[in-house]
Parts: C-alpha cells; sequence; structure tokens
C-alpha cells in the first residue's frame, strides 16, 4: 500500500480575514513543493467574492518552482466555469470539487443544490477527461453535518456509487465539521475500498487537539492510504466554520507514521522548514 501525503496549504489560507501576501504565498508553496508530498493542493478557481484570500491564485501558480519536484497540483474549483479555467493551466494535475452530501450545506458552500452539483460533476468529469486531468471528489459532510440534515452510512455509499458511475477514480472522504469517530471512519473505509477497488479513497478529516490519532488510525488500519492535511491544523472550512476544528496537522501524521515505522518519504529537514515558516504566514 503506497502512503500518499497531500499537503494543503489553500485549505489552511482560505478562511484567513488578512490577506496573504500573493509572495509569501509562493515562497511558502515553493518551499512545499520541496518536501515530497504527493500532492499541493495550492488554490482554488472559486469567485473571489466567496473567498478573496485565492484570487491570486493564477499570479501564485505563475511563480511556482516546479522544475525539481515531484508533487502534482490540485486546485479546487466549485463550478464547471471554474473547471474551464483550471483547465486552461497545463501545470494542474488535479481538479478537486467538493461535493456535500448534506444539501444545506452545498447551497452554503457552492450555492447550487445536489441534483445541480451532480451534474456539474459529470460536466466537470468530461473537461479533465478532454483536458488530461483527474478529477478529485470530495465527500463534504461525509461523517455528519450540524444542519440536521438526514446522515448515514447508507447516504454516503449512495453518493459514492454514483461518482462511480460518472467516472470518478479519486474519492476523499471530507469530516468537515469534525465529528467523525473511529468506528464511522472505520465502517466507511472497509466497506468502500474492497467494493470498488479501482477507486483511491482518501481521508481528508478535521479534528479538534486531542482526535487526531485516533481518525488517523481508523483510516489507516482500515485501507486508506491517502491522507489530506496542513501544517499545524491551520484552516478549515470557512462555511462551516468551529474555532476547535481545523485541518488534519500534517506533522501530527508523520508522528503516527513513524511511529509504526512507516516511511513516507519525505525531506525531513524542508519540512521542518515549512513548519518553521507557517507561524509567519498564518498568523502575521
Amino acid at each position: 500500500m503506497t502512503l500518499k501525503l497531500i499537503e494543503c496549504p489553500r485549505d489552511a489560507m482560505q478562511g484567513l480575514h488578512h490577506f496573504i501576501p500573493t509572495q509569501t504565498k509562493i515562497d511558502y508553496i515553493n518551499g512545499l513543493l520541496s518536501i515530497g508530498f504527493d500532492t499541493i493542493d495550492f488554490g482554488s478557481f472559486v469567485s473571489a467574492k466567496a473567498i478573496p484570500q485565492l484570487l491570486d491564485t493564477a499570479e501564485v501558480l505563475a511563480n511556482l518552482d516546479l522544475n525539481h519536484t515531484k508533487s502534482k497540483l490540485l486546485a479546487i474549483i466549485a463550478n464547471v466555469r471554474g473547471a474551464e479555467n483550471a483547465c486552461q493551466h497545463s501545470q494542474i494535475k488535479y481538479l478537486g470539487f467538493p461535493f456535500s452530501i448534506s444539501e444545506t450545506f452545498q447551497q452554503r458552500n457552492t450555492n447550487s443544490s445536489m441534483a445541480d452539483s451532480l451534474l456539474n460533476v459529470e460536466a466537470i468529469q468530461n473537461l479533465c477527461v478532454k483536458n488530461n486531468k483527474d478529477l478529485v471528489i470530495y465527500i463534504s459532510m461525509g461523517f455528519g453535518n450540524p444542519y440536521g440534515d438526514v446522515w448515514n452510512v447508507d447516504i454516503v455509499e449512495k453518493w459514492v456509487n454514483k461518482m462511480n458511475q460518472l467516472g470518478v477514480k479519486i474519492i476523499s472522504l471530507s469530516d468537515t465539521i469534525g465529528v467523525a469517530n473511529p468506528e464511522t471512519i472505520s465502517y466507511l473505509f472497509k466497506s468502500l475500498i474492497p467494493s470498488l477497488p479501482h477507486i483511491e479513497f482518501g481521508a481528508h478529516l478535521h479534528t479538534t487537539p486531542d482526535t487526531w490519532r485516533e481518525k488517523v488510525e481508523a483510516a489507516y488500519t482500515s485501507g486508506c492510504s491517502r491522507f489530506d492535511g496542513a501544517i499545524k491544523g491551520f484552516g478549515g472550512c470557512p462555511m462551516a466554520a468551529d474555532d476547535l476544528t481545523g485541518n488534519m496537522p500534517t506533522e501530527k501524521m508523520l508522528q503516527y507514521f513513524d511511529e509504526i515505522n512507516l516511511d513516507t518519504g519525505l525531506n525531513k529537514e524542508n519540512f521542518n522548514q515549512s513548519l518553521l515558516m507557517a507561524d509567519s504566514v498564518f498568523l502575521a
């Protein structure tokens, strides 16, 4: 089982109220590119009004040094127009689309219904095939939601199967508000991975400071080998904010993998440099 680690500076940055200077973003992401992550979730092609922090994504992209990195680039998109914009950039390998299985959150996050969003997924998947990109679907609110919308594992499996029918090959289960528990994480991955072996399943987990280990362990021991994280756990979803819930801290995941003697293949010296730089980027 090959471990894939995805670092998500975009997710860490997107909800901040202060604007991170473009050059600071460039310098930080270039540092991340030297570490050896499988993928860097670096920016998004969404409305500047919705996510003003990321209005400079194209400029950041134009100044990234991709000559000496094995990392691939992922950009988040929320509609077909964003996908068309992202597809114009040859440097981008992955387009990520957040598909919520909570109707309320889908409206809040992308201003569209689940039915319309499914049509968007089909159109975006076709664009990806045409432009030699890969679509990553994030099953947002994949472990529950705070709105009272019905959630159960059957609903998760239903929507995963719909994505499979559209030809999507990478699906990440997203704990958008940090409510996942080890039992649910284990059940879903143990159920989905064997039944759809041609799909690469990932874990995009949000966590409180005291629950990170049990979540990572549950996903990994249940067969998941693709993990999203953000250094120091900065960020999360601005559309579902909770001061106690942040992204899965990358350094904590690395601690777990070190403890079980799993080689991540990352350059630890370069990682430590980015770890030091993160405070000045996100807490300025």
